[in-house]
């Protein structure tokens, strides 16, 4: 008869990060209970309260994020799960202090924040600033919204931002930077990373920008259709290829896909989407450049979204006119686009 050997906490650990991967959060949160009641850990819980949080107990996961972050203080990188979950519940004035402690990545081979020979701003009085991007493109075309609410201020603006945006981004008027392999950033007062600005300005919940500063608005004809975002997409935000046919085979329906439409850049995507009614949409770039301009847009929205869609409803504060279509289950992507279509047949 085979001797049975207790699991050490190590092994109970690895065996939950499986079982999370593979989408089974419960008994994943099972595995590091008992990995827990064996070994103490930061990284056990923070993996908990990640656990939790597929399971959509987001007060749960708070209240784990905060155990590990008083259990090692002096450990920063504790602070962003913590960040992106109160983000998520509306508690901007915690939640942005503690996005700073973010891993920073402008490309893929710059990490950390950058050394410039002027100082990073903290939110004081200034006359000029450089702005540099950071995140994805959906997050550069979002925060750019803060651009035109600092021209207001009287502050002259150089925005550096990726090569496919640039002539997307001319209508901000400001100077603008395409990154390369070298670029000169000009002299100014300071400088901010562009997911820094909703810290700077004291962004909350009732305060966000408008979005809309490209052109575009409401009119037009057809419905624009993303169902995958990067070329290596995340399943958590792609539709299955079955569900993704049923959304482009509805009345009017096209391809947002650049491999489809032949788009060179967003400001190529922009044109066409200016010339549709509506934008149907995964959480992917194209949601935030129809919200950037005014065009009404659907978004698909996982189980455990993005912290700028809120934790539930049918709306988010940085695009108050685009309508959240959730899932109520993890993956349950089906759901979703039934509901999408009955809206659809529904519409006026």
């Amino acid at each position: 008869m085979p001797t049975r050997r207790t699991l050490t906490a190590d092994e109970l650990y690895h065996q939950a990060l499986a079982a999370a991967d593979a989408d089974r959060p419960g008994e994943a949160e099972a595995l590091l209970r008992a990995a827990f009641r064996v070994a103490k850990g930061p990284n056990l819980l923070v993996t908990l309260g990640v656990v939790l949080e597929h399971q959509g107990r987001f007060d749960a996961a708070r209240a784990i994020f905060r155990a590990a972050l008083a259990a090692t203080p002096d450990e920063p990188l504790l602070n962003f799960p913590l960040a992106l979950n109160l983000l998520r519940a509306g508690q901007y004035a915690e939640g942005l202090r503690l996005y700073e402690s973010r891993d920073v990545r402008i490309t893929r081979t710059a990490a950390g924040r950058p050394t410039l020979s002027f100082p990073e701003w903290t939110g004081g009085p200034l006359r000029s600033l450089v702005i540099l991007p950071e995140q994805g493109l959906g997050d550069e075309i979002m925060f750019n919204r803060y651009v035109p609410q600092l021209k207001a201020r009287g502050v002259e603006v150089t925005l550096l931002c990726r090569p496919s945006l640039a002539r997307l981004l001319a209508p901000l008027g400001v100077r603008l930077l395409p990154l390369g392999p070298t670029v000169e950033v000009p002299h100014a007062d300071a400088w901010t990373l562009s997911p820094s600005l909703p810290l700077r300005l004291a962004t909350t919940p009732a305060t966000v920008p408008p979005p809309a500063y490209l052109p575009g608005g409401p009119g037009g004809k057809g419905v624009g259709v993303m169902t995958v975002g990067s070329v290596d997409p995340d399943p958590r935000r792609a539709l299955p290829r079955d569900l993704a046919e049923q959304l482009l085979a509805l009345p009017g329906a096209v391809s947002l896909d650049p491999a489809v439409t032949g788009a060179k850049d967003f400001e190529d995507t922009r044109a066409i989407i200016a010339g549709l009614d509506l934008v149907i949409t995964v959480d992917t770039a194209v949601a935030h450049l129809a919200g950037a301009m005014g065009k009404p847009c659907w978004t698909l929205i996982p189980f455990v979204p993005d912290w700028r869609w809120m934790e539930k409803g049918p709306h988010s504060p940085w695009y108050p006119e685009m309508r959240l279509f959730r899932q109520p289950e993890l993956l349950d992507w089906e759901s979703v686009v039934r509901e999408v279509l009955a809206a659809f047949r529904a519409r006026p």
